[in-house]
């Protein structure tokens, strides 16, 4: 999962690191923009400002949505990308088109247009996008970044005291064995490059769209961990002296990106300054007041819900924002290896008197966020409209009774749920137990501070009963996120549970699974991804709580802001401007 920014965003909302993608909706009268959609020119100082610190700058370490928007933006174009705004569509970037496909999903080729040049004037080869990938495998150095290289590349594993691994250890010191496997898997023709998966990956095109893992990266550039923020570019801007993590940095326009090359990018200011080190509330006073270079600055990360009554009353500061839905759903994890939640009528029971406007109450209302009731958020393909069990959004406290009744449980019966403690999530958590307790449970609630997910996902953790949890899908497919979740198979081990909180392994489900990841035809398997989501919900799976939506702003000499609508939910800088 791509994750959100810095903690303190989440604790604006109380959700999980996580991120995929997003729709957009209404806000200061747009849909994926926020007005003075007037026509733009070159020219200008841009300023976007952030809380920071910049976790990396390196593509293929970078798996923070608003970092990789803002980077495959300005100076790490990609494959394949998605045009910007509420009607983004994949199209080719540095490729010729978006990828052809053969052998059901298990290759892929694409061949790299001929005048994409870094900045130093040097063409972007084949070479330079088969090395970049190469550096995903130097787990020991090139850290942080998305791992899907290593999970689908046809390349043979080794055993080794951490589990099995690829026989390929990355460029700086994989032995001959293991590089005559990465160039079996990866391998370039002229411009033209191959890749060979294990197993069908139908999707991939997404993948090099919403994420910069598979982005090229020069060999002759590259100082492992220390090239972390020193981005050479082949797009639009390049840095402007050296980067601080902390502070941010400047970046001024590339000499050698041509938009012949780049349909997507429109690259109007001369330059961006891009501020790190900025608190969320205080950012989004400097927007609201709209004063000196303020005008011309937008906020990377999205308001905390303690700012949005003050957006909302000032005619001014509304007609700048735009409220979006996002990419994230707030989840509970039933844990099949509790003896209590192993009983399917009391998961149902528990998800009947879940009350998701309590919840949404306590982090701020329906600007904040939406009640759901499957995994797929609504803003995906997959989503699909249905109920698991028909009860109302704010629970059924005498069906869940009921229930509790024909499964013979004490009452009340003892629950534990484990949550993390951020922003308003004891408020909303407190909220959600009253409800509980009304129909019959006894809950306790265990909140944990740090390391959240490595925590619940430890073999200690297993005797808890419900997991809080949340999700954002990678890129705009329902394959990142059922699988992630709810397959056992390739989460559940001797260490913990992975991603799948719960410990949930269905034989049905997993052959659903895998089915669909061979369905060619992308109507047809989101579809199909659909139709898992709805039948892990009815399996009591998971408790889906809430949709979350986003509240951006702007100053009011910035032109053409608008979200992206597939890679995040966040501003999108292909076509803004300040002339």
């Amino acid at each position: 999962m791509i994750r959100t920014t810095k903690g303190a965003v989440v604790v604006a909302l109380g959700t999980a690191a996580t991120l995929g993608l997003a729709a957009c909706g209404g806000g200061g009268g747009s849909t994926s923009g926020s007005g003075n959609q007037s026509p733009a020119a070159k020219g200008g100082t841009l300023t976007v400002i952030n809380l920071g610190p910049k976790e990396h700058l390196d593509p293929q370490r970078m798996y923070v949505g608003a970092d990789i928007l803002f980077g495959s933006r300005t100076y790490a174009r990609t494959l394949t990308t998605y045009t910007p705004g509420n009607d983004a569509k994949m199209v080719p970037d540095l490729a010729t088109d978006t990828g052809q496909m053969s052998d059901g999903g298990k290759t892929w080729k694409f061949t790299l247009v001929d005048n994409a040049k870094w900045q130093d004037g040097q063409p972007v080869t084949c070479e330079d996008v088969k090395y970049g990938v190469s550096r995903t495998f130097a787990q020991d150095v090139i850290t942080g970044g998305p791992n899907y290289a290593l999970t689908f590349l046809d390349i043979p594993t080794k055993k080794t005291p951490d589990g099995d691994v690829p026989v390929y250890s990355g460029p700086y010191k994989s032995d001959a064995a293991g590089q005559a496997a990465y160039d079996k898997a990866v391998s370039c023709s002229g411009q033209t490059i191959t890749f060979k998966f294990k197993t069908p990956w139908t999707d991939f095109n997404m993948n090099t769209a919403a994420l910069t893992a598979f982005a090229p990266f020069r060999k002759d550039k590259d100082q492992g961990a220390k090239s972390d923020y020193q981005a050479f570019s082949n797009g639009p801007y390049m840095l402007e002296g050296a980067y601080d993590a902390n502070k941010g940095g400047t970046w001024v326009r590339n000499p050698n990106w041509s938009a012949d090359s780049d349909k997507v990018r429109q690259a109007f200011p001369d330059k961006i300054v891009d501020t790190q080190g900025v608190q969320i509330e205080t950012g989004y006073q400097r927007l609201i007041a709209d004063a000196g270079e303020d005008k011309t600055a937008i906020s990377a990360l999205q308001a905390q819900a303690s700012t949005l009554p003050q957006i909302e009353s000032n005619p001014s500061a509304k007609s700048r924002s735009v409220n979006v839905p996002a990419p994230y759903v707030d989840y509970l994890a039933p844990n099949f290896k509790s003896k209590t939640m192993a009983n399917p009528k009391i998961r149902q029971a528990f998800a009947m008197a879940t009350n998701r406007g309590s919840y949404i109450t306590a982090y701020g209302g329906p600007t904040v966020m939406t009640p759901s009731f499957g995994m797929c958020n609504k803003a995906l393909k997959c989503a699909k409209d249905f109920n698991p069990f028909g009860n109302d959004a704010n629970g059924d406290v005498e069906g869940a009774k009921k229930l509790l009744q024909e499964a013979g449980a004490p009452s009340p019966l003892p629950i534990t749920v484990v949550y993390r403690k951020r922003g308003n999530a004891d408020k909303a958590l407190t909220a959600l137990k009253e409800t509980w307790d009304k129909a019959g449970f006894n809950v306790t609630l265990q909140p944990i501070a740090e390391k959240y997910y490595a925590t619940i996902q430890s073999p200690g953790m297993a005797d808890k009963d419900v997991f809080w949890a949340g999700w954002g899908a990678d890129w705009p497919s329902g394959s990142t996120v059922l699988p992630a979740l709810f397959d056992g198979r390739v989460n559940i081990s001797a260490g913990g549970s992975g991603q799948d909180y719960g410990y949930f392994n269905d034989p049905e489900v997993n052959a659903k699974i895998d089915a669909t990841y061979g369905i060619q035809d992308e109507a047809q398997r989101e579809k199909a991804w659909g139709d898992i989501d709805e039948m892990i919900g009815k399996k009591g799976g998971y408790i889906s709580l809430v949709n979350q939506k986003f509240t951006f702003m702007r100053g009011s000499g910035v032109k053409n802001f608008e979200v992206n609508a597939q890679m995040g939910g966040y501003p999108d800088l292909a076509r803004i401007a300040v002339k």
